[in-house]
């Protein structure tokens, strides 16, 4: 639990910072672009063996190019601290302040099949009349639902999918039956 409140403590720091030099979107994408290259088995061992020196350490970050000084100097903090591997926590958490800075909310969208650009765009309008915000859909894809869409939004369910509809039908069909 410690590293998932020092993740979210790295992601309010460097918020700030982004929103005080108004570089939000650079910041996201760099966090994007380094938690991935951290997903590399071989760059996370070697960022965190103890073997290879800090300074042989920043030259390997360097090699990524094209990311931010100053996002750079957050991964060489996190190395120092033994702690590289939160950064795919922090870059979420930098992705969550970032969307509700921004007045958006994710919604996890469940289907049985999957969605075009056009129905999720629908999804999304939908959801978001819902909850009154703008929505940003994560589709999944479950044939176990069998039809139907289930939707999570910041923390509420909507479950309109056939599966729950036929188990609710049954349900009510089994307590007709007894009386």
């Amino acid at each position: 639990m410690p590293k998932k409140a020092n993740a979210k403590r790295y992601a309010q720091a460097v918020f700030e910072i982004a929103l005080e030099t108004k570089t939000l979107d650079q910041w996201q994408t760099d966090l994007q672009k380094l938690a991935g290259a951290l997903q590399s088995p071989e760059l996370r061992e070697a960022l965190e063996s103890p073997r290879i020196t800090f300074e042989d350490k920043s030259r390997l970050l360097e090699r990524l190019g094209g990311v931010n000084t100053l996002v750079l100097n957050l991964v060489r903090l996190l190395i120092v601290r033994d702690a590289v591997g939160m950064m795919g926590q922090v870059a979420a958490e930098y992705e969550r302040l970032l969307n509700e800075h921004r007045g958006i909310q994710k919604a996890k969208v469940v289907t049985a099949v999957a969605i075009d650009e056009k129905e999720k765009a629908r999804i999304e309008k939908d959801l978001g009349a819902l909850v009154g915000a703008k929505v940003m859909v994560e589709p999944e894809v479950d044939p176990a639902i069998l039809g139907g869409v289930i939707a999570r939004v910041e923390g509420k369910l909507l479950d309109g999918s056939t599966r729950t509809k036929l188990e609710n039908l049954k349900r009510r069909m089994a307590g007709e039956g007894s009386e």
